[in-house]
């Protein structure tokens, strides 16, 4: 488990590195500018940094000179922009970053090159980022069941019901889409009880790209916490 401070100005992309970092098992701090970017790193040092370029009160090639110039760049820092040129990736790995992100920035490649980061910082060893280990059986097998149409597979499922989001029912005098919405809905939380709560088991089991899925959970209004919470 790492401590990340995660400084950008747009409020979407704070709020998604935080749900991916955090599910990863990492602290994650946020940081709107570099104001606030400076409370954080004179509060405590952070393992690695993700540091957006463009910002409105001073960019982030500009802080990563400050703290080059104090003596503060003693952690991995990862410069992330949507408009930056080669000159200024150039630049800012000169400095001292550690490496660049392109926005729209890619799971498989965010999580790369924050293990490549981590493994940086003196005497720490990276967790395994992405990788889930197998977990045990938490019950007996239970016999083969048959086939069963989708919308049964949630009303009965064949696995030991995990809690009440095994047995739904719906109101099929609904219009078609709070139809479906109520059953995405159901499915996922029926996923994330069954995983208990893990969003990489769960992408792989539902077939979703993991960035994709946590819209997809955020739009239907799924509470992520139920999963881990049963976990406990």
């Amino acid at each position: 488990m790492a401590n990340i401070l995660v400084v950008d100005d747009e409020l979407g992309i704070r709020d998604l590195l935080f749900e991916i970092l955090n599910d990863e098992g990492h602290n994650v701090e946020l940081a709107e500018n570099a104001s606030a970017a400076r409370a954080a790193r004179q509060r405590e040092r952070p393992d690695l940094v993700l540091l957006d370029i463009w910002m409105p009160d001073t960019d982030g090639v500009t802080l990563l000179k400050e703290w080059s110039a104090a003596g503060l760049l003693n952690m991995p820092v990862i410069m992330m922009s949507g408009h930056a040129t080669i000159d200024t990736a150039v630049e800012a790995t000169r400095i001292g970053a550690a490496a660049f992100l392109e926005k729209p920035i890619t799971l498989q490649k965010l999580l790369k090159e924050v293990e490549k980061g981590l493994m940086r910082d003196e005497g720490r060893r990276p967790p395994s980022l992405g990788v889930v280990p197998p977990s045990a059986p938490s019950s007996p097998a239970v016999a083969p069941q048959p086939p069963v149409p989708p919308i049964l597979a949630v009303l009965h499922p064949a696995t030991p019901e995990p809690g009440p989001q095994a047995r739904q029912t719906f109101d099929l005098d609904r219009p078609l889409r709070e139809v479906r919405d109520a059953f995405e809905k159901a499915y996922f939380e029926f996923h994330l009880a069954m995983e208990s709560g893990s969003m990489t088991r769960v992408a792989e089991k539902t077939g979703l790209e993991r960035t994709h899925l946590y819209r997809k959970l955020k739009q239907l209004g799924v509470d992520l916490s139920k999963g881990k919470k049963a976990a406990l």
